[in-house]
């Protein structure tokens, strides 16, 4: 048996690896062993535990805490410990778990962990105290042969437990502590043991270990044992330890060849007596008391331990296992469990593992699957829910020490209908054959690997981003265990790069090219890897050219490489396209760009022509990337993809510094050189050749010398012209490093000779030989045509052709295939990378078209001629014997005959089936016979009844489908049927289910009506439907009512969303068994689905036209009336041409009435359906009258309208009129002809008919017709033009003749209007038009003209009379005229009655509108409330409301206008003038209110003010004043009297005191001063002189104020008399105090 592929690198299955973990494992015990107090601690109170909990039957405690505790799997294979002992000596690598304490009863196994030190009695760790574990050794050693601590004999035999046999000593790996020191059983001896070669150490911690290598003693073998690693569930009991520590034992055995090599443990004993080196220590009675009384404790864990082992293994013998009750067989049904049982015997206790078919169990592959326990010699394996995948033989295997037994039981799963359903695994059900590997638990298996939504050939372009996606599906799902996706083209890996990337989401793989080019064209492969075992799946990805930036510029070339990089050249190397751009290519030039730059240099002046180059001039140490571009006579292509960056290195430094890493930024590659040490001279070079020879250069390449010392060395090259020896040294400066040079510069046409210097630091050796004669020019010539160009039908849309190679062909790249239509002359490229092989499949060719080949081979020195033109081949599918069909069941059974049913085949072949062969066989007790022929002419329908069958017999089919290729391969055996009567009372399944107009919310159903109807006849059908993944619960009913059809369509699907169907009939007993779900469809509408669509032609004719453009050779249209084949066609005519069909109706009617589908055959379902219902019919026939009696359809009747001049324009429009159009025009049933009276036109491509006429004469009344005819069609358009309609358009016409002429000079646009502006101001304006400088206008009213202060500048055409304060006295007839040398036009407007009132209401609410406010003003009558407007007038109406009622007017309340303001004045207010006030303003239609609230504090402190200015108002009223009298200036002559008086008033009467010169003025005889009543004031001077004149006041006052009123006197002397200086006369003004 070999181990499982995904262990075979499995790190502790490498030797190399595990002899590592060994000595780092015993290197870590090394290090604890030298903790000596701490193991003898960890020791001491191990085992003193173990001893407890052995005691009280504690396992588990027993088990961790012992220094013998084995956990459960520590022995033979150690399965179920998850703890690897750090200090165990394992036995074998492969056993996963020694506890820390499994070395306590087995010396010899070097298990030291760090709690078993009980046992380590030699380790330095034991000091003198640790003799104490030798009490009772002899004892044990006699009684426990399991064991054999003593017993040399025993030893022998089981080479395995002896602690004292000096040859096991040897042997062994452990610690021997000789049998003589535990016969004498040494109590107090101070044991000290030497540690010498630690070499064998138990494995590191693992969790999980798989297998385990059993060897025979001294000799290993390759056998190796499976262990099952699963869950196992065990019961704990008082002996699990103590299992634990034989099953260890027995491990040792299996295992000890390991150990006995040389990785095994040496070991020095130190014989020990109680007379020699006897060590003597002083003690306090204290220590003595504890170590005696732990040494009693000691022994008597060891007198119980023996004990216990006694009577565990009364007959102390070793035995092989032996099956006491075997596993039996089992039959069970799906999803049941199943547990088998088995009892072993055997000592040691065997270990048992279970397996399925020769392989190992392992249930972590398939959690809660299996569930294994193991009690007391008791085994189970148990299996949950059993499927088919469980049917196995099933083997427990059991071993031990002595050696290993099996026992076997089978295990069958039974499916419900009966046997397996070997349908399942047949070409029609999967799409890929069935496919074995190993699966991850390391055995054979079946995997089926499905590639679902599968990329097709692709087509894509240069510069694109296409994407190639697949879904993979793997049965059976093994979890954590996933495949490995490849991806290939032309069977080359392809790894990621920045040109492709890879994806895989668990269930789709893609690989995506960001950026297409040709070099990426390909036969693309995704390889599914699972285990040993791959599938896959490959199609062909076609990357056409991008379109040429220059018309007529070839393609761009193609794999541009790098052959041969030195330090200053590269050799680049290019395929040349395919295609030329339609004139031959004259050459290549080559650009480079250094790595870090985006800078392009071209390398070449002139094109070459061979695909081959070498670019020199590189910088050494540099990085560069090339590219290469075609050029012929119409220009140069676009670039090729760029190539891998090169560093320009010599060969030898390159091999040197490959790991060096290159600069960031530059990609830079630094360059070292080596010192050269002192040598020998170098030998010469050998096999010198000349690799490559152009015309360009040529390559040498040699071999390095045999004597070179030992230092490097390096080359001259020198060359000279043949026939001379006048050699010349080519490289003259620095030698090269590398075997193979370059040269270049040579004369074309001439023959060159060759040789080879070496040189190092001790000198320069011989030359080499020389080598012949080369030639230098192209050795490569182009290729030959290619012959014999043969094509061959592949699919409906490719051509596979094959041709001969190309004769005599060198260093061929490959071939480049075309493809032209036949007789079109037009050739395209197939492929645009070159093919190797004779064989191409040219796709996305036309179906049904003729093409003819051509091939042409490609090398580095050109293309070659075209190949001879190949026969023409027509595109169609090739033909083959169709898949075998499926879904076979029973339709009906009776005694002694079945109706069978299937489904068709999923590939029909290319063409038509034309039957089906059906054979039968007899099963009795499960095993079935020979298969006998059913029928021997082919049954064209998919349900056949087979005669002559026995009743109660079991039987199983098989069907065949035949077409044209012959007869395919038969459906595998169906499940077994029993023929037998039915007599159900429900009725059968439906059959022969089918989808058609499958669209992305819809599809209709067909189906086939039960064979056996049952008791009653059928009434109607149920329609069920899930999604294809959803459970058989999600089952749901279409139609609630049974459906009477054998169709149904089913909307309200989601799209993108599988789905499944099934049917079932119904009778009056009840509905019947479900027939057989459909295949599983998606919801979706395909590109390219076309409707049929219904049409009426010229001649009435009413049909259905559908058409398909996917059809192929064989394709038919299948009519349908309510999906049932159209047989009568006296209704209806078919006609077929191309890919288009139409069905006629000869006279629809309401026998037509129904739905009318088609179906293209040879498709992939193509289909599409259309219902006729009465409303249709009705729709269409009146659509049919009309093209029966065409009539020209017309956009608009027969109208009337008047142009600009006043003009009458006729028209009417046609929806559409043919060149052969005719128009009669018809006036009172006379046809009127153009002329100088009508003038007609016809525009034929707008459908636009008129006739215009000057001017409308009383004559002109009456009717107006067109007539029109276009081919068949007629149509006419009448207008009766009589009495008032035609007065009406008469006067229009006139009108707008006129209008027209007015228009000619200055006129009004828009006539004379008003306004009224937000002053209140009213604005006569009118619009004018074609007006100049000369042009006047003036304004009048009443005929009398207005004179403007300023004249117009017509600014926008617009002139305006402002009219202030309007008012009634500027009622009248306003009118404005325009004139100049052209002419004169006016404009009148009326602003008398109604239109006045209408200006003066808009006047008035201007005003009311422009109304401010109303405020409160305090006066010393009282109290006014007032408004202001723009200005007043007598018509806009106002009245006032206190509290919302009017108010009444009295003395006391008054209102008025004053000026702008108008008002309201309450004299002596009261409280009762308190509230709300409201002032309205009516302009004659519109009432607009003023609102105040005059009351609070508003209130207040306006009867305030009105209180202060009332006071005030009293006193100005009662004060003293003067009223008058006294003049200003009083002249008087010398002498005279003067007597002046005054009135004053004042309330109470006032004081009066005169005053001059602001002095008072005293009464005396000369100055007399009268005041009389209280009112006069008199002054009097009888006779003034000059000492009189001066300033005089008269001052009164009272309570109320005082006022003073001034005058000046003056005196003068008459004539001839001295004149006195008078004082300047001031006014007399009063003055008021």
């Amino acid at each position: 048996m070999s181990i499982p592929f995904y262990q075979k690198y499995h790190q502790h299955y490498d030797r190399a690896y595990r002899n590592k973990e060994l000595q780092s494992t015993l290197s870590q015990y090394q290090k604890e062993e030298k903790r000596k107090s701490a193991v003898y601690s960890h020791g001491s109170a191990a085992y003193t535990l173990g001893s407890a909990a052995s005691h009280h039957g504690s396992a588990a405690a027993y088990r961790h805490e012992s220094s013998a505790a084995y956990s459960h799997g520590s022995a033979a294979y150690g399965l179920e410990s998850a703890a690897y002992s750090q200090g165990s000596a394992a036995y074998g690598l492969e056993s996963a778990a020694y506890s820390h304490g499994s070395a306590a009863y087995d010396h010899e196994s070097a298990a030291l962990s760090k709690k078993s030190a009980a046992y380590s009695l030699g380790s330095e760790s034991l000091s003198k105290r640790s003799a104490a574990y030798s009490l009772g050794s002899e004892s044990l050693s006699k009684r426990s042969a399991a064991y054999g601590l003593g017993s040399e004999s025993l030893s022998k035999r089981s080479a395995a437990y002896s602690l004292g046999s000096d040859s096991l000593s040897k042997s062994s790996a452990a610690y021997s502590l000789g049998s003589e020191a535990y016969s004498h059983g040494l109590k107090d001896s101070n044991i000290m043991i030497e540690d010498r070669s630690y070499k064998l150490s138990p494995k590191a911690k693992r969790a999980k270990q798989s297998l385990l290598s059993e060897e025979k003693e001294n000799k290993a073998i390759d056998y190796v044992v499976p262990v099952f690693t699963g869950r196992q569930v065990h019961v704990s009991g008082i002996t699990d330890t103590e299992e634990e520590r034989i099953k260890e034992s027995a491990a040792y055995i299996a295992r000890r060849n390991l150990f006995a090599t040389g990785e095994g443990i040496s070991a020095t004993r130190v014989a020990t007596s109680s007379s020699a080196e006897e060590q003597y220590e002083k003690k306090s009675r204290k220590v003595a008391i504890r170590e005696s009384a732990e040494r009693l404790a000691l022994k008597k864990t060891l007198e119980e331990t023996e004990e216990f082992h006694r009577k565990l293994n009364e007959d102390k013998l070793l035995h092989a296992p032996e099956f006491v009750i075997k596993p039996r067989s089992h039959t069970v049904w799906e999803k049941q469990n199943v547990k088998l049982h088995c009892t072993v015997t055997g000592w040691p206790e065997p270990r048992l593992t279970w397996y399925k078919n020769n392989v190992p169990i392992n249930v972590h592959t398939h959690p809660g699957k299996y569930i294994i326990e193991s009690r007391y010699g008791m085994h189970s394996l148990e299996i949950n829910k059993c499927d088919f995948e469980d049917t196995a033989q099933y083997r427990a295997s059991a071993m031990n020490v002595k050696g290993e037994l099996s026992a076997y039981a089978s295990l069958v799963v039974k499916r419900y209908k009966g046997e397996f359903d070997e349908s399942y695994f047949h070409a029609g059900t999967i799409t890929m054959p069935l496919s074995f590997g190993v699966t991850p638990q390391g055995y054979a298996s079946r995997f089926e690997i499905h590639f679902v939504d599968k990329f097709e050939v692709s087509f894509g372009r240069e510069g694109e981003t296409m994407s190639l996606g697949c879904t993979v599906i793997i049965h059976p799902d093994i979890k954590r265990f996933h495949p490995e996706i490849q991806w290939y083209r032309n069977g080359v890996l392809i790894t990621p790069s920045k040109w492709i990337q890879m994806h895989w989401s668990g269930e789709r793989a893609t690989l995506t090219l960001a950026h297409a080019n040709k070099e990426d064209e390909g036969l693309y492969t995704l390889r599914v890897v699972m285990g040993d075992y791959y599938d896959q799946y490959s199609a062909y990805v076609f990357v056409r050219d991008a379109d040429a930036e220059i018309p007529g510029a070839p393609a761009s070339p193609l794999d541009v490489e790098c052959l041969d990089a030195n330090k200053d050249y590269v050799i680049i190397s290019w395929k040349q396209p395919a295609v030329d751009g339609g004139s031959p290519i004259l050459g290549y030039f080559i650009d480079k760009c250094e790595v870090g730059t985006t800078h392009w240099s071209q390398c070449n002046e002139t094109p070459v022509k061979f695909a081959r180059f070498p670019v020199t001039g590189l910088i050494e140490g540099r990085s560069y990337i090339f590219r290469v571009r075609a050029v012929n006579k119409a220009g140069i292509s676009i670039p090729s993809r760029v190539s891998v960056p090169v560093a320009a290195l010599d060969p030898a430094d390159r091999a040197r510094l490959r790991s060096h890493p290159s600069a960031p930024w530059t990609g830079q590659i630094i360059v070292t050189e080596e010192e050269p040490a002192e040598g020998i001279v170098p030998g010469p070079p050998s096999d010198l050749h000349v690799i490559e020879a152009t015309k360009n250069y040529v390559v040498l390449s040699w071999k390095p010398p045999g004597e070179r010392g030992h230092e490097g060395v390096m080359y001259f090259v020198e060359k000279c012209i043949a026939g001379t020896e006048n050699w010349q040294r080519v490289n003259t400066e620095i030698p090269v490093k590398s075997p193979r040079f370059a040269v270049f510069d040579l004369a074309e046409g001439k023959s060159y000779r060759f040789r080879v210097r070496c040189c190092n630091s001790a000198g320069i050796g011989e030359p080499s030989e020389a080598t012949e004669a080369t030639m230098v020019g192209d050795k490569l010539d182009i290729p030959k045509a290619p012959g014999r160009i043969i094509p061959t039908r592949n699919t409906d849309t490719s051509v596979v052709v094959a041709w001969t190679e190309s004769k005599d062909s060198k260093e061929l790249v490959g071939y480049y295939v075309e493809a032209s239509i036949a007789g079109s002359g037009h050739w395209e490229p197939c492929n645009n990378n070159p093919v190797k092989g004779t064989r191409f499949i040219c796709h996305g060719l036309l179906t049904g078209e003729n093409y003819v080949f051509r091939v042409r081979a490609v090398n580095a020195a050109g293309l070659s001629e075209y190949s001879q033109e190949s026969e023409a081949i027509k595109v169609k599918a090739a033909i083959a014997a169709p898949s075998p069909p499926y879904d076979i069941t029973v339709l009906e059974s009776v005694r002694d005959s079945m109706v069978l049913g299937w489904k068709q085949p999923k590939i029909i072949g290319g063409v038509e089936i034309t039957g089906y062969y059906v054979n039968y066989r007899e099963v009795i007790d499960g095993v079935p016979g020979k298969w006998n022929e059913a029928n021997i002419k082919p049954v064209s329908d998919r349900a056949y009844r087979i005669h002559n069958l026995k009743e109660n017999m079991i039987y199983q089919f098989q069907v065949a489908a035949a077409n044209l290729a012959g007869v395919g391969t038969p459906s595998p055996a169906s499940r077994s049927f029993k023929c037998e009567e039915w007599t159900i009372a429900v009725p059968g399944p439906p059959h022969d289910l089918s989808c058609t107009e499958v669209r992305k919310d819809s599809l209709v159903l067909l189906w086939k009506p039960p064979v056996y109807i049952g008791r009653n006849p059928v009434i109607g059908y149920y329609v069920d439907v899930k999604e294809t993944e959803a459970t058989d619960e999600h089952w749901r009913s279409v139609n609630e009512k049974p459906n009477a059809n054998k169709f149904l369509k089913i909307s309200g699907l989601k799209e993108g969303v599988s789905y499944v169907f099934r049917v079932r009939a119904t009778n009056q007993a009840g509905v019947g068994k479900p027939s057989d779900t459909t295949d599983p469809i998606i919801a979706e509408t395909r590109p390219g689905t076309k409707e049929v669509e219904v049409d009426v032609d010229d001649n009435g004719v009413i049909s259905l036209n559908f058409e398909c453009d996917q059809m192929s050779p064989e394709s038919k249209f299948v009519w349908s009336k309510n999906y049932e084949p159209i047989e009568d066609e006296s209704r209806l005519a078919l006609e077929t041409k191309g890919g288009k069909s139409k069905a006629a109706f000869k006279d629809l009617g309401e026998d037509d009435l129904g739905i009318y589908s088609c179906a293209v055959t040879d498709t992939d379902g193509v289909s599409s359906s259309y219902t006729i219902d009465e409303e249709e019919m009705k729709r269409l026939l009146a659509l049919s009258h009309e093209h029966k009696f065409p009539t020209i359809p017309l956009k608009s009747e027969l109208a009337a309208e008047l142009l600009e001049k006043g003009q009458v324009r006729f028209w009417l429009q046609a929806e559409k009129l043919s060149g052969n159009a005719k128009v009669n025009f018809v006036f009172n049933d006379k046809e009127v002809v153009n002329g100088e009276k009508y003038k007609m036109k016809v525009d034929r491509n707008t459908g636009l008919i008129e006739m215009i006429m000057d001017k409308l004469e009383d004559d002109d009344e009456g009717t107006y017709t067109f007539q029109l005819q276009d081919g068949k069609a007629k149509n006419q358009s009448s207008l009766v033009l009589i009495g008032d309609v035609f007065k009406k358009l008469q006067n229009e016409a006139d009108f707008q003749r006129q209008e027209w002429f007015r228009k000619q000079g200055p006129h009004f646009v828009e006539y004379l209007g008003w306004e009224v502006t937000a002053d209140c101001n009213v604005l006569l304006k009118c619009k004018v038009a074609n007006i100049k400088k000369e042009t006047h206008i003036v304004w009048y009213k009443d005929e009398r003209e207005i004179m403007v202060d300023e004249e117009h500048d017509f600014k926008d055409g617009v002139c305006t009379l402002l009219i202030s304060e309007f008012s009634k006295k500027d009622a009248g007839i306003y009118e404005v005229i325009l004139k100049d040398d052209r002419g004169k036009d006016k404009s009148k407007l009326k602003l008398v009655e109604a239109a006045f009132a209408d200006l003066m209401t808009e006047v008035c609410r201007k005003i009311a509108v422009s109304a401010t406010e109303l405020k409160i003003q305090s006066t010393a009558e009282g109290i006014r409330l007032f408004s202001f407007v723009n200005y007043y007038l007598e018509d806009l109406r106002v009245s006032w409301l206190h509290n919302d009622a009017k108010i009444k007017y009295t003395d006391r309340v008054k209102t008025g206008v004053t000026g702008e303001q108008i008002w309201l004045q309450i004299n002596e207010p009261t409280p009762h003038d308190k509230g709300k006030y409201i002032m309205e303003l009516f302009d004659g239609k519109t009432t607009h209110t003023k609102m105040l609230d005059f009351s609070g504090q508003a209130f207040d402190e306006a009867c305030a003010e009105f209180q202060r200015l009332k006071q005030a108002a009293v006193a100005e009223r009662n004060r003293a004043r003067v009223l008058g009298g006294l003049p200003d200036v009083v002249t008087i002559q010398e002498g005279k009297a003067l007597n002046l008086t005054c009135n004053v008033w004042g309330d109470p009467v006032p004081e009066v005191v005169w005053l001059k010169n602001e002095k008072p003025l005293l009464a005396d005889a000369h100055c007399i001063l009268k005041y009389e009543s209280g009112k006069n004031a008199s002054f009097t001077i009888t006779g003034v002189n000059t000492i009189d004149s001066g300033r005089y006041s008269i001052l009164v006052k009272n309570k109320y104020g005082t006022e003073t009123s001034d005058f000046t006197v003056s005196v003068f002397i008459p004539e001839g008399e001295e004149e006195v200086p008078q004082p300047q006369p001031s006014k007399g003004d009063k003055k008021k105090v």
